[in-house]
């Protein structure tokens, strides 16, 4: 049985954590592939989204730490952070789907994604204190940023049980849906990412991501540079086609600007 789940369609790549027996925790082997999975997806010219969700009635429920295996912690955590950075530095969109637990790293990798969409019987906890393990998966960069530092020690110190509700309440989750919708929610949503212009939304994505640690004026700066390759794609000239014959437009993220030629080349010489 594989461990990791890949469905592509129309765009979408859907990775789906397939241990449900062990609601979904990581072992080795999941480790690997998920971090293969997320870089090749980062490389696939047909991926313009990414959702990923676990098999059976959970997300995930963290490190499989039953496993009994005989490794330096150096290299258990270095897997970790194999599929962190990976699932940070993908540039298409990326949405987690939860239903059920997502405990300890299995909360963080939701955490790395773009949006997270949960149903309200979800369940959400920063686990480690109660395993005598500090914080992990990134946990400890993105809960600052998305909840403050007191709520973010809150979360980890205490390692309650948090509720769909107030996850969402805390912005950790994006969506709330109830179980019977979130199949159809995720995947008009996915649909809607996956039809926008593809390396805009990199751009934006790389820019939120660097913003969050940046001065305004390194921000400023980035955004600067960013814009003029958008005006280079065919996307920015649709976009303005589609807007005046009032359709929605058709992003395809093509480079527009005309390849150099060797005569041009020359004449510029001459001149």
């Amino acid at each position: 049985m594989s461990v990791l789940l890949t469905e592509d369609r129309d765009g979408v790549r859907t990775l789906t954590l397939n241990r449900p027996h062990r609601k979904n925790a990581i072992d080795v082997q999941l480790w690997h592939e998920l971090a293969a999975a997320l870089r090749a997806a980062d490389t696939a010219d047909d991926v313009r989204a990414v959702v990923l969700t676990g098999a059976g009635d959970a997300f995930c429920s963290g490190a499989d730490i039953g496993t009994g295996e005989q490794v330096h912690p150096r290299r258990k955590l270095q897997r970790l952070t194999d599929v962190a950075l990976a699932l940070h530095n993908l540039s298409v969109p990326t949405i987690a789907k939860v239903t059920g637990v997502a405990v300890g790293a299995g909360w963080n990798l939701a955490l790395g994604c773009d949006l997270v969409v949960a149903t309200p019987e979800s369940r959400f906890c920063q686990i480690f204190a109660k395993r005598g393990l500090s914080v992990d998966l990134g946990g400890s960069w993105l809960l600052p940023k998305l909840v403050g530092l007191q709520q973010a020690k809150r979360l980890v110190l205490l390692a309650d049980m948090v509720s769909a509700e107030e996850a969402h309440a805390l912005g950790l989750v994006t969506w709330i849906q109830p179980a019977e919708e979130i199949d159809g929610f995720v995947d008009a949503l996915a649909a809607r990412l996956a039809a926008g212009p593809p390396f805009a939304l990199a751009q934006s994505k790389a820019l939120l991501n660097d913003g969050a640690t940046a001065t305004f004026e390194q921000a400023l700066s980035n955004e600067a540079r960013a814009q003029p390759g958008n005006f280079a794609t065919a996307d920015s000239g649709e976009a303005y086609a589609a807007f005046a014959a009032k359709r929605e437009p058709s992003f395809t993220g093509t480079w527009a600007v005309p390849a150099a030629t060797g005569d041009n080349h020359a004449s510029k010489e001459q001149s």
